[in-house]
């Protein structure tokens, strides 16, 4: 048996970031011995467990080999690779620095304290006491490894309100289970949401419950192109890679695949993710036109019959207006050259738009659904997310998409661009999205997220469907689910196949079109004791203005960046 005289040297600093209980300390104390021959070590420990680290390395300072040096350190990296394998057990991390460097001998007058090391296999022997020691704290550290920590992963989602069905959000957190810590706020409108988006970057602060500072807002389609040019969302990181990227459709990737300036390339990046989607739809009073004997409505041209001067009621969205006279025209609602591609031009253009302006009663986007209501109007024309929920509270009336088609509107899930906030003012963004965007956009896009709008729990489809039309068999099975509650040409909301082949989204406009636009809602006169025609005037030119507000800023903010720089 082999024996020889070791020092013992102080105990080293140990640092803990959660707390342990006190008998488990003794378990991180590791025993340090040096002979005469002076040694510093460095001793760290990295464990990789699920989300916590643990680290470890050693190092000495090489003695000669074969050295008593040499083979306490052998047996103290054999204790350490020991020690790592217990420590492993658990869920904690610590930083250990040992070994400072000391000197080889105790203060003068101290008394060194004697071990016996016994050479068997390369262990270490054991006394009876220590045995009973460590069985014990074996023990405690069970114990405490077995408690549980919370680790939740934040994901905060401001959406329009009414557009996202609550069973959603339901199934969602429990296939995430306690780690999700979900904040799902909503807004009444997409107005309110884009203003949120603008404030921080006009007033240069961001409260930390507006919009800017959620991992994914709602954003209306005909929003996208402003949203986009005024840097108030970025585009979706690694979306090629993503599940929900292969469930759209190649419709879908061209309409939202956007350059910098809002503009459709086909090279560009993809700057939100439908949801839900709808169209243009048409309601009318089917009583009152049975009650006159009027032909029930099919398509646009039946707003300008004469029997319905002064009864229709209608949204002040500028491209929904001359859209509607667009396609009433055979042309197309993206139309951007309306001298060449629209017959008569814009002469011919202007003198429907005038001929329809007489015919509304109203064109107000907020409350077109009010006249219908209390029955100043027999026809509403608006979109099919506000027009589906109206119709299934009324008796006696009837929605149709014109045979023509349509324009679609689309909700969006886009990223607020939180580049240009300071870090310190955008609270949980500070740090980059949540990394549970993507298991949001993929839960969204599932084929079974159908469900609430086939069964009208909330209005639109979902964007699965939008060129994956059920089969005739099933599409008959619908119509008639649905012919008890709403006479209607929609397919659970969904206009047939034959008409959405002619429906189109609305694409960002060219600048010189924009001022076309702008010099047909001025047209629009207002006849002498009129006062709702000089109301239709005012919103949609609002409307065009602000538009072109945006434009002016956008090149005012590029021309001050590049004389800056």
């Amino acid at each position: 048996m082999n024996s020889a005289s070791l020092t013992c040297l102080p105990d080293p600093t140990i640092h803990f970031p959660v707390n342990l209980p006190n008998r488990l300390l003794p378990l991180l104390t590791l025993r340090r011995h040096s002979l005469s021959v002076s040694s510093r070590c460095i001793l760290r420990f990295r464990v990789s467990l699920s989300s916590i680290s643990l680290t470890a390395s050693l190092s000495v300072l090489p003695p000669s080999i074969g050295s008593p040096s040499f083979e306490l350190a052998r047996a103290l990296i054999q204790l350490s690779a020991s020690s790592i394998f217990l420590l492993s057990l658990g869920v904690f991390g610590f930083s250990c620095r040992a070994f400072a460097h000391t000197s080889a001998i105790c203060a003068a007058g101290s008394s060194p304290t004697i071990l016996e090391e016994r050479t068997e296999g390369n262990r270490w022997g054991k006394t009876n006491f220590e045995n009973v020691e460590d069985k014990e704290l074996n023990e405690a550290f069970e114990s405490w490894k077995s408690k549980t920590f919370a680790l939740t992963v934040p994901l905060r989602i401001v959406a329009l309100l009414g557009s996202v069905p609550s069973s959603w959000i339901k199934d969602f957190v429990q296939s995430h289970g306690r780690r999700l810590k979900l904040s799902f706020e909503v807004r009444a409108d997409l107005e309110k949401i884009f203003s949120e988006l603008l404030v921080p970057f006009s007033k240069g602060n961001t409260d930390s419950r507006s919009a800017i500072t959620a991992d994914l807002v709602t954003i209306g389609d005909s929003w996208l192109n402003l949203a986009i040019s005024n840097a108030l969302i970025e585009p979706i990181q690694m979306a090629d890679d993503k599940v929900w990227f292969g469930v759209l459709t190649d419709k879908w990737k061209v309409y939202l695949c956007r350059n910098s300036n809002g503009k459709l390339d086909p090279n560009g990046k993809i700057w939100g993710v439908p949801y839900r989607w709808g169209s243009m739809v048409i309601m009318y009073k089917k009583s009152k036109f049975d009650k006159y004997g009027l032909h029930p409505i099919k398509d646009w041209e039946d707003l300008w019959r004469p029997e319905l001067a002064g009864r229709i009621s209608m949204v002040d969205s500028a491209r929904e207006v001359v859209g509607a006279v667009l396609k009433y025209m055979g042309a197309s609602y993206n139309t951007n050259n309306i001298d060449a591609q629209v017959p008569g031009g814009m002469n011919s253009v202007q003198q429907n738009l005038v001929l329809l302006a007489k015919q509304v009663r109203l064109f107000d986007s907020k409350h077109y659904l009010k006249a219908f209501g209390v029955g100043d109007v027999w026809v509403a024309v608006g979109w099919s997310s506000d027009i589906l929920p109206a119709a299934k509270r009324m008796s006696g009336v009837a929605v149709i998409i014109p045979k023509s088609g349509a324009s679609l509107w689309a909700d969006l899930w886009a990223v607020p661009a939180t580049a240009r906030c300071a870090a310190r003012k955008v609270g949980g963004r500070s740090r980059g999205p949540s990394p549970l965007i993507h298991q949001w956009l993929d839960f969204c896009l599932q084929a079974a997220r159908e469900v609430p709008f086939k069964r009208e729990v909330v209005p639109g489809s979902s964007p699965y469907l939008l060129e994956r039309i059920p089969s005739p068999e099933v599409s008959k099975e619908l119509v008639v689910e649905c012919m008890p509650k709403l006479e209607t040409n929609l397919i659970a909301g969904v206009p047939p196949p034959e008409i959405l082949v002619k429906c189109e989204f609305l694409e960002p406009l060219s600048e010189a079109t924009v001022s076309d636009y702008q010099l047909l809602i001025s047209s629009i006169k207002q006849k002498p004791g009129h006062y709702l025609i000089q109301r239709i005037r005012q919103n949609i030119l609002t409307m065009v203005q602000i538009l072109f507000a945006w434009v002016d800023v956008n090149k005012a903010q590029s021309n001050g960046g590049g004389a800056s720089s």
